[in-house]
């Protein structure tokens, strides 16, 4: 660690997941098939609706020089943050989407109308965009000037802010109010639709109806809670050394595991898709 006392910082070093070089082959290829794994699956959906980049993490398990640019780390937690709020919402509305899908059949298209379609597609954008910069413009208004070492694999606020050399209480009191926000209202939102449709399902009286229609809801809700879950034992606590620690661990959950899971259970598992893939196939 250098001392930077008295001059800015003009990059940070991300001190990645573990300093033990014979792990860093094996998480190389550990985290590059994860990677490729969910980018083939993703990329799979995309071409086939259609017919009926290394990420710097990777990059870092085989480099000795770990570093990123000031502007490519302000770029980065900016478009992680954006992802990330973009992904509570766009969940919300796929909970809504399944509670009138099951709850008013007979009534989906209307209230499911193109119109209503773009506004909750469009609507998780435009806030991820917006407060994501806001979220990113406090966090790098900090002044760096002591060390330029993140404990991370990746540009996060809260490693960040602990290497701030300003203070930092603007930035701490706005990360966990607008992320309660954000928790609050898209899980009231995904709380209440399952809740719905659980009543719904309970209500349908043939066995085999019902097994369809929670085979349709059981795995949404098991990647909705490891999502969830992950991201509010790390953004909504009090800023220590511990909570930078764990929150390394939690980033794999939702940056890997919660991605591939999402692939599997919106894609692979899904009837239709499978039957779409045969078709491609034939």
């Amino acid at each position: 660690m250098r001392n930077m006392t008295g001059s800015a910082v003009t990059e940070f070093v991300l001190l990645g997941l573990t300093d033990r070089p014979e792990l860093q082959p094996v998480l190389f290829m550990l985290f590059l098939e994860v990677s490729l794994l969910t980018l083939l699956g993703n990329v799979g959906m995309i071409m086939l609706i259609r017919l009926d980049a290394t990420p710097q993490m990777l990059t870092n398990f085989l480099s000795e020089k770990k570093t990123i640019s000031f502007g490519g780390c302000f770029t980065q937690c900016y478009i992680f943050i954006v992802l990330l709020l973009t992904e509570y919402y766009i969940l919300a509305a796929m909970a809504y989407d399944r509670y009138v899908a099951i709850c008013s059949p007979l009534r989906y298209s209307v209230q499911m109308s193109r119109r209503v379609c773009i506004c909750l597609a469009t609507f998780p954008y435009v806030y991820g965009f917006s407060d994501g910069l806001f979220q990113d413009i406090l966090t790098f208004r900090l002044t760096f000037c002591r060390s330029n070492v993140i404990n991370h694999f990746y540009c996060a606020d809260p490693p960040l802010i602990k290497l701030s050399c300003s203070d930092p209480y603007v930035k701490e009191r706005a990360m966990p109010i607008s992320s309660g926000f954000i928790l609050s209202s898209s899980l009231t939102i995904i709380l209440v639709s399952y809740a719905f449709i659980i009543a719904a399902i309970l209500r349908i009286k043939s066995a085999e109806g019902r097994h369809k229609d929670f085979s349709t809801c059981a795995s949404p809700m098991l990647a909705v809670t490891l999502f969830y879950g992950t991201l509010f034992c790390m953004y909504v606590r009090p800023l220590t050394d511990k909570t930078v620690e764990e929150s390394k661990i939690m980033s794999v959950f939702y940056t890997f595991v919660s991605s591939v899971l999402t692939t599997l259970i919106y894609s692979l598992w899904k009837r239709d898709v499978k039957q779409a893939f045969r078709n491609v196939l034939r």
